[in-house]
């Protein structure tokens, strides 16, 4: 007999904030979804970066490449790109159509599908199954053909939400960065033991949603 699925609602494109720091809030508490042949993965949001127009680290920064993109198209497409030669990173685009900035999903608590995800991190403990922008994309089986899809659509690789209203968001500054390191443009679920990086930069949390 097949597991119940969550009651997961795609969101819509006019459901997102068009701007890079209130959409990486906002994501906080969703879900990202990759329904496979072989079942459904999926996992709560507890972890984003926000990378906004004229910030030197975005990927947009120097303007619209053959490689970025993604970033430029209307908020909700995919930006995946592959990070130091070994890990992809997925990325959301977050704003109007043409103008370049994103949002980096850091880290899921994974919720459905968890054999799914071992098998592709075999020995990892939950925890860590998805903590951590590359850990993510491994366990949900997340690559560059991915690259540029819709994930308004509530098909193949999505995000939803289930919960409504506001709740406690956490904010704090980013990491594995070597510039613009102390703009607070990281956001967390406050407790949350799927949160990536040291506990101690995790400040005391902000409302929002």
């Amino acid at each position: 007999m097949r597991n119940e699925l969550l009651p997961i609602l795609p969101l819509l494109r006019d459901d997102l904030p068009v701007d890079t720091i209130e959409l990486a809030r906002f994501m906080i508490g969703k879900y990202l979804v990759h329904d496979l042949p072989a079942g459904r993965i999926s996992g709560r949001i507890v972890e984003t970066e926000a990378y906004p127009l004229g910030d030197s680290t975005s990927h947009a920064f120097m303007g619209r490449r053959a490689h970025n993109g993604a970033m430029f198209l209307a908020p909700g497409h995919a930006y995946v790109r592959l990070t130091y030669g070994l890990s992809y990173m997925l990325n959301m685009s977050a704003e109007a159509h043409e103008v370049g900035a994103g949002i980096l999903f850091r880290a899921l608590e994974p919720l459905e599908g968890l054999p799914l995800m071992e098998a592709r991190r075999p020995g990892v403990p939950l925890r860590d199954l998805a903590r951590g922008p590359g850990r993510l994309t491994m366990a949900l089986g997340i690559g560059q053909s991915f690259d540029g899809c819709d994930l308004c659509t509530g098909r193949g690789l999505w995000i939803g939400v289930i919960e409504k209203g506001e709740m406690p968001i956490g904010v704090t500054t980013r990491i594995g960065l070597s510039r613009e390191t102390h703009r607070p443009l990281r956001f967390f679920e406050p407790g949350s033991a799927f949160v990536s990086g040291p506990r101690k930069l995790l400040l005391v949390p902000h409302s929002g949603a």
